[in-house]
């Protein structure tokens, strides 16, 4: 694609809809426009009536005009807001084929907002979790990042930094002048801590982050019949997973994803945790071993006073709460648990339901203040904190000075700064055409 083309796209939802909205952007989208409508001088907005080259009328819709550089891709940009019918968008769309301009790629407006200095790649990103969020926190955690709150920290270590190289260097330069400090330590290295300390903050909020982005997984464990698949279908209040007597029916990994209060949570119903000769259950025991292994939160389901045999033992980093099942049946427990549930009563589900709820807020409350951005930024945090401590370490002077340089590269590699060819091509692949 030729950034020097003039495109187009349909930049609303699918057709048909009550109105529909036709983006165009490029240095031609005046001149070309121009010969379909009659545009308001400057930036404007007026209703016009929008016809072919040969008069005809195509619709009666909003023209809205936005002269470079104040547009979001920081081009000339128009916007048709016409009306949504299928024949309707498409006449137009073909209209401004016949005009010489070029349909648009997925992203590709994003990607002139990139390369034009209106987005950095940090709020581009951010946008493209704002299109795609589906649940309220999701939302929030994306307008953060898109709103530039984000780029405005990252971009105040990368000065801080700088500024922390230069005293640096004029110590290098002009040890022999008077007035150049003979040791910079107390003023740097105090500046360099604090920010290393802010980054690692910022990396533990960042993987908290993407629980919330990716949605926070809730692994269902326990022996076969332990009531792990009914008590699922009670979570979805649905028909999710098959519920018989006969054990091992759960041979795969099933999940369902539901919106608590805003949090994407993620449900896993796993298989029956036994030794066995089946070499399919073996395969479903072993997958079910890794979801443990990969959850934040397991329960850990068992019946109620089950036979000692029934008992297992399960490895997993993350929080284990011990939920007991088929309460209706066993009205005096004789051990303890996080909690008692019963699918056929309904008794204690909601009891699970906050306590799931609560290490999911948990989780929330640990992103930072500015946001947290993708597990992308977080590795170049990681680096950018390893050179930090190199720097922090003590050795030669010029040598510290070129950790610092580093870690200031590494943090530009976020916002797009500095050497991010090759993620271009991904990260405007994720966005819709129109986008």
């Amino acid at each position: 694609m030729a950034a020097t083309d003039t495109i187009f796209a349909l930049s609303s939802g699918a057709t048909p809809s009550g109105v529909a909205v036709v983006r165009v952007s490029g240095k031609d989208a005046f001149d070309a426009t121009g010969r379909l409508v009659a545009l308001p001088a400057g930036r404007g907005m007026v209703l016009r009536s929008i016809r072919r080259r040969n008069g005809e009328m195509i619709d009666r819709g909003l023209v809205l005009t936005f002269p470079a550089p104040h547009s979001f891709t920081g081009e000339n940009c128009i916007e048709f807001q016409v009306h949504g019918g299928r024949a309707v968008v498409a006449a137009l769309q073909d209209e401004l084929l016949s005009l010489g301009l070029r349909a648009a790629e997925a992203g590709e407006f994003t990607q002139r907002a990139f390369s034009n200095g209106k987005l950095d790649l940090v709020e581009v990103e951010g946008l493209g979790d704002l299109i795609s969020a589906e649940t309220e926190m999701q939302r929030r955690l994306a307008i953060e990042q898109s709103a530039g709150g984000l780029s405005a920290a990252y971009h105040d270590w990368a000065e801080r930094l700088t500024r922390c190289r230069a005293l640096i260097e004029a110590e290098l330069d002009f040890a022999d002048e008077d007035d150049v400090p003979g040791s910079v330590s107390d003023q740097v290295w105090a500046e360099v801590a604090e920010i290393q300390s802010e980054i690692l903050s910022q990396i533990r909020a960042t993987e908290s982050a993407t629980r919330v982005r990716d949605g926070f997984k809730v692994v269902i464990a326990g022996p076969p019949n332990a009531g792990k698949s009914s008590f699922l279908n009670a979570v979805a209040a649905r028909d999710v997973a098959i519920v018989t007597d006969i054990a091992g029916t759960t041979r795969d990994v099933l999940h369902v994803d539901l919106d608590i209060e805003g949090f994407l949570v993620r449900f896993y119903d796993t298989a029956g945790l036994r030794e066995t000769d089946d070499v399919i259950e073996q395969e479903g025991v072993r997958r079910a071993r890794r979801a443990v292994a990969e959850a934040d939160l397991v329960l850990l389901l068992s019946e109620i006073d089950s036979p000692p045999e029934q008992s297992d033992n399960v490895e997993s980093t993350a929080p284990i709460l011990a939920i007991g099942t088929k309460s209706d049946l066993h009205p005096s427990a004789r051990r303890s648990y996080d909690a008692m549930i019963s699918t056929f009563t309904g008794e204690g589900l909601d009891t699970v339901r906050k306590l799931v709820l609560d290490r999911v807020r948990e989780n929330w409350n640990a992103v930072s203040a500015v946001g947290a951005g993708r597990l992308r930024h977080a590795g170049h945090l990681r680096r950018a904190s390893l050179f930090l401590e190199e720097g922090l370490s003590g050795g030669p002077l010029d040598l510290r000075a070129e950790s610092l340089r580093l870690a200031a590269e590494e943090i530009g590699r976020i916002t797009g700064r500095v050497d991010v060819e090759d993620l271009l091509d991904v990260i405007f692949s994720e966005f819709c055409i129109g986008k």
